[in-house]
Formats: structure tokens, sequence, C-alpha cells
């Protein structure tokens, strides 16, 4: 399952109007005979109105077959003029994109997205105001964010989407006076750092991805503190706990749905892929085929303890049982896979509507994704894939 991400011309209709408030008309719709001129000019008005339609109709599919086959949309760049942008406590890779594009900065929220997730330094983005510019290429934009020497304020750390807890840990240590055996030993005390009941304990999932000020004195517990506190903001804002019960799960079970949904999925994809989950769970009968096993790699390979889309899964590897192996065994993996944010929280909490149980991103660089009612669409769906992986280095 998981094989691989213009209106009208507004003068010309007043003009129109006018055209066709001259005319004259009897009772029951019959226009007068005799002006000649104006019938010939309400024709031309209507190849006109004809042909601005058609022009409307090939230039929008034209841009949607290019939205469908073209990465996210982006500026060239350099840029002009000057914009100061500032990085807000708890800022998730994808708040910081939605801000850049409402300043003005970036075309994109996708395009910033892919290039913090492809720059490794995008984990140390600091809270503070930087000095930027209008129509930035996204990966400038970011070059200017990653560097300390940018910033005023406080240090910070930055937390991407999707890090499990151990990235989370070694992101941490790097980018504080803290070693990673401080922070495990800060992850022991579940209460102090706000774990809820139902996390067990287990702070994989819980620690939420976003951007934090690191202030003289604070030390590890507080800073986790900080970061399970802004986890139970996002979990409110989507309704975590109401939601689950009419979803018939526990809070627990919707952090380990968000968790795949992180791992598997992104952007308007995200509710798609939960219904497809909820109906691999809970659906009619052999649950279209898949008696209730979910199939996502990405568990597999978090319970092997293998690096995540760092390689394709052998055979053997597939058919290794452990309890995240959701392609042998039926229902949720026990915990949550990594840390999810606000999009795949909110995926959980509210699937989209369908009676999807598979699908499969055909395209690795757009991230395009099809989904399917039946094996049979599915299978269609991964020659596709294997087709795309003929021509791309990206598989």
């Amino acid at each position: 399952m998981s094989e691989h991400d213009a209106g009208p011309d507004e003068d010309l209709r007043s003009d129109e109007r006018e055209d066709l408030d001259d005319r004259e008309y009897v009772p029951g719709g019959r226009r007068r005979k005799g002006r000649g001129a104006k019938g010939c000019v309400a024709v031309l008005v209507a190849l006109v109105v004809l042909l601005g339609g058609f022009y409307v109709a090939l230039t929008q599919g034209v841009s949607w077959v290019a939205d469908q086959f073209q990465g996210p949309e982006d500026y060239p760049g350099p840029g002009t003029g000057s914009v100061e942008f500032t990085v807000n406590e708890g800022d998730t890779v994808a708040q910081i994109g939605r801000n850049l594009k409402a300043e003005g900065v970036t075309l994109s929220v996708q395009a910033f997205i892919d290039a913090a997730a492809g720059e490794p330094d995008s984990s140390g983005i600091q809270v503070g105001a930087y000095e930027l510019q209008k129509e930035m290429k996204a990966a400038d934009a970011l070059e200017v964010l990653i560097d300390p020497a940018n910033l005023i304020g406080f240090p910070t750390v930055t937390i991407p989407e999707g890090l499990r807890l151990t990235e989370i840990v070694s992101t941490l240590a790097e980018n504080t006076d803290f070693p990673e055996q401080a922070w495990n030993r800060a992850l022991q005390q579940p209460d102090r750092i706000g774990l809820p009941d139902y996390a067990e304990g287990n702070a994989e999932g819980y620690l939420f991805p976003a951007t934090y000020e690191v202030k003289p004195g604070m030390k590890p517990v507080r800073i986790l503190k900080m970061m399970v506190d802004r986890w139970r903001q996002a979990a409110d804002e989507a309704g975590l706990e109401e939601r689950a019960a009419e979803l018939g799960k526990t809070p627990g079970e919707l952090m380990i749905i968000a968790s795949l949904i992180e791992a598997e999925g992104r952007g308007d994809d995200m509710p798609k892929i939960a219904r497809v989950i909820y109906n691999r769970l809970d659906g009619p009968g052999d649950k279209g085929g898949t008696n209730g096993t979910l199939g996502i790699d990405a568990s597999i390979a978090y319970g092997l303890g293998l690096s995540p889309g760092s390689t394709e899964l052998t055979p053997e590897q597939l058919a290794e049982d452990t309890p995240y192996n959701t392609r042998i065994n039926a229902g949720l993996p026990p915990t949550p896979i990594e840390a999810p944010g606000d999009d795949a929280i909110a995926a959980a909490a509210n699937p989209a509507e369908g009676d999807w149980y598979y699908y499969v991103t055909v395209d690795l660089a757009t991230g395009e994704t099809k989904f399917y009612e039946d094996y049979d669409g599915f299978l269609e769906g991964r020659d596709e894939y294997k087709a795309y992986c003929e021509t791309s280095d990206r598989c």
C-alpha cells in the first residue's frame, strides 16, 4: 500500500448587458423584429462570450494538468525589497511556510516544506526576527532562516514533523548544551513533563514538532514539558479526546493513527489516508480484501529499528513478525511511530468521507497520491508507480 505525496472579463460582460438592455421585448419573450444591426451585435457578443469561455476553460485545464505533474509553485528569486519576518514560539515548519507565503516572501507553503525536508539544518531555525525579501525562492528564504547570524533573539530548536523520539532527542542534544543522556533521564519522568495517562509513559508521538525558544536556565524537563504542552494545544484544537469517543477509539489510538498519517501523506491527502486507515480497521466484511491489516511499511521499519524511508524493505524484513508489522498483524501498532503535526492530528480526528481501502503515491517529486476502493485499482496504481520509477532517480 505504501509503495512509492480566472474569472470572466467583467467589463466585457457589462457592455454586453447594456446592449441586451437596449433590445425591445414583447410579452412571452419574443423579440420584435427590426434593428438588424443590434441583432448582429448580439450574435457577435455571443460569439465573444463563447470564445472567452472556451479560452478560460482551456487555460484552466492546462493549469490543472501542470499542477498534476510539476512540483510546488516557487519564485525564481532572488527577491525584491525588504520584509521583517518573525518565527514565533511553537511554529511548525508548515506554519513557518504559511507565514512566509502570507508575507509574500514565498509563493507556496509546500515549496518551503519541501526545501526544509531536504535540509538537515532546518531543525535549527530559531525564534526571532529575520530580514527577508518579497518573492524569494523558498530554498533561499530557508537559507536565511537556518543561519543563526541572521537572528536577533534567544537560541531556539526546531523539531520538524515526522521525527521519531530518538531523532528528537538527538536534535535537542545537538542544538542545546544538554547531552542525550540528560534528555533521556527527563523522559523517564512522564508526570513532570505532562504526558497524558493514555501515553502510558511513552513520549513517542507526544513531543510536538515545532520551533521552541530555549531561554537561559531552562533544563530538559522544562523544555520537554513545553513540547508536550504544545501537543496538548494541537490535540485540543482538533478535539482529539471528544472525536476519539465519537469514532469509537481511545485518544491514544487516535495518536497512533495520526503518526501513521504523518508517515504516509501530506497536505490534502492526509484526511483521505485517515479514511483508508479507518476503513481497514472498521470496514465491512473482509475490509476490501485487507482483513483488517494496514500494510504500512513505515510501521514495519519502525519495529525493525530501520531509518524511515532509507531503503525499500526486503521480503525477509516484510515477513519478520514484530508488533509493528502491519502486514502480518491486524489492527494498530502498539504506539505512535513518529511525531505528528497539526495537520495529521486534525486528519486523524476528522477523516474524509470515502470508500477507499488502498492508496499509492505515483509521483515522488510532487507527492501525487491516488486512492482506490479495491485491490485491482491498487494494482493499476502500483504499475503506474513502477513506470514512474523507470525514469526517475527518486525511487
